[in-house]
């Protein structure tokens, strides 16, 4: 007798309610566009992935020193996987299990700091992430937190106040990368600053990894004694992450996240990441970050000409903040007006921002998606034209039904997912 059952069904045939709910958000992504910073619309080939076979399996430990039979054919995946991302990154190793940047930056921290130790990282007001130490994240409970942030007239990272608050209480580690950053970051000052006081450095470049892997923007491999990531921002992977090291910290590396954070691997996103990584190597991956940076630098311009204040005056990489006190309307506000409107973006605290982290006086906008769907500089303006339109006339609930076929008609020039259902 065969126990098999309900389970050659569809899903939409064995819960309808979750099937119709999934489909529901195929249509909204296809029709709205698409501007959280990090985000983005994976490849065909990393959905048959993460809905793989490979879920059925269980695969504790690293290749060869596997704590269940049958890992044969995960542990090759897993080696590849591996093997890619140290060739992507220039990396002396690469643990490609983590299961999420938090808990990628989890490991590090557990692998080379210790209760109460001194971490200095980027305020999140300022940029940077919950992960690296806000009061209620595990970061804020478990260490000292030292926190810079960037200048007021530049709204850049002072680099100058780094270094000062390194010298003043030296840090066991110090943290590079944000979540709202649209500059640069020169991780050689930061690797000069960690070594004149004997910290390690910690890059986390989950927003940047696919312009880094492009050859786009600088890689902080070389300055780094860590760098973690995920792998669904710009370098348009599963939802998970890596982290890379130094030979030095490699063994304490994995032992930190297998067995110190993590039980088994997600199978699934791993062969995923593995196929993330060899598309990441293609020539058209590069075209993809470069048409990234021309849409971002598109967009950050059309809104300042539209009056919207660009925080820091533009942008380096695939995201902006926008101040949207010129426009006397609040983040929050915003991002709901948007998405009425087919639009959808997150509010964000800009530097030195006055009002509340739930209320915020900005937007954080990113164009990775958009550009994977292959639009350009032409249509970033036509985008930024709909934004200001909504955001000028919060009133006005037919111009945002109107803006909203529009973006939907947009979109529809640029199919996404055509042979799903």
């Amino acid at each position: 007798m065969s126990y098999f059952g309900k389970m050659e069904e569809s899903l939409s045939e064995l819960d309808s309610e979750i099937g119709s709910l999934i489909a529901n958000e195929l249509g909204r992504q296809r029709t709205h566009i698409e501007l959280i910073a990090s985000e983005n619309f994976v490849p065909r080939a990393i959905m048959e992935a993460m809905g793989s076979v490979l879920t059925n399996k269980y695969a504790e430990g690293y290749p060869h020193k596997k704590y269940y039979g049958g890992c044969e054919f995960v542990e090759r995946i897993e080696e590849i996987a591996i093997e890619r991302a140290k060739k992507l990154f220039g990396a002396d190793h690469a643990n490609v299990q983590p299961h999420s940047g938090s808990t990628a930056n989890q490991a590090v921290y557990f692998s080379v700091m210790k209760p109460g130790d001194t971490m200095l990282a980027m305020r999140l007001d300022h940029g940077g992430h919950l992960s690296h130490g806000h009061p209620i994240n595990f970061t804020g409970i478990m260490y000292k937190i030292v926190q810079y942030g960037v200048n007021r007239e530049t709204e850049m990272i002072d680099y100058d106040e780094v270094a000062r608050l390194a010298h003043e209480d030296p840090p066991r580690v110090i943290v590079a990368g944000a979540s709202a950053y649209p500059r640069k970051i020169d991780f050689a000052r930061f690797r000069a600053i960690a070594d004149e006081v004997g910290a390690i450095l910690v890059t986390d470049m989950a927003h940047i990894a696919g312009l880094v892997a492009a050859g786009v923007h600088e890689n902080p491999m070389p300055y780094s004694h860590f760098v973690t990531s995920t792998t669904h921002k710009t370098l348009r992977g599963p939802r998970g992450a890596f982290v890379l090291c130094t030979e030095r910290y490699a063994k304490d590396l994995d032992r930190t996240v297998f067995p110190g954070v993590q039980g088994g691997p997600l199978l699934p996103a791993l062969a995923a990441k593995a196929t993330c990584f060899k598309l990441a190597m293609e020539p058209d991956f590069k075209e993809y970050c470069e048409q990234i940076l021309k849409n971002a630098a598109a967009m950050s311009k059309a809104l300042a000409d539209r009056g919207f204040r660009i925080v820091s005056g533009g942008t380096d990489n695939h995201l902006m903040l926008v101040d949207l006190r010129p426009k006397e309307i609040t983040g929050k506000a915003a991002e709901a007006l948007l998405g009425e409107a087919g639009i959808t973006a997150n509010k964000n605290a800009i530097p030195f921002d006055p009002e509340k982290p739930m209320i915020t006086s900005g937007v954080r906008l990113g164009v990775a998606a958009v550009t994977t769907r292959g639009m350009k500089e032409e249509q970033m303006t036509i985008i930024a034209d709909a934004i200001d339109e909504v955001l000028s006339s919060p009133d006005d609930a037919n111009l945002r039904k109107a803006v909203r076929g529009r973006m939907a008609e947009l979109s529809s020039e640029y199919p996404l997912y055509e042979s799903l259902t």
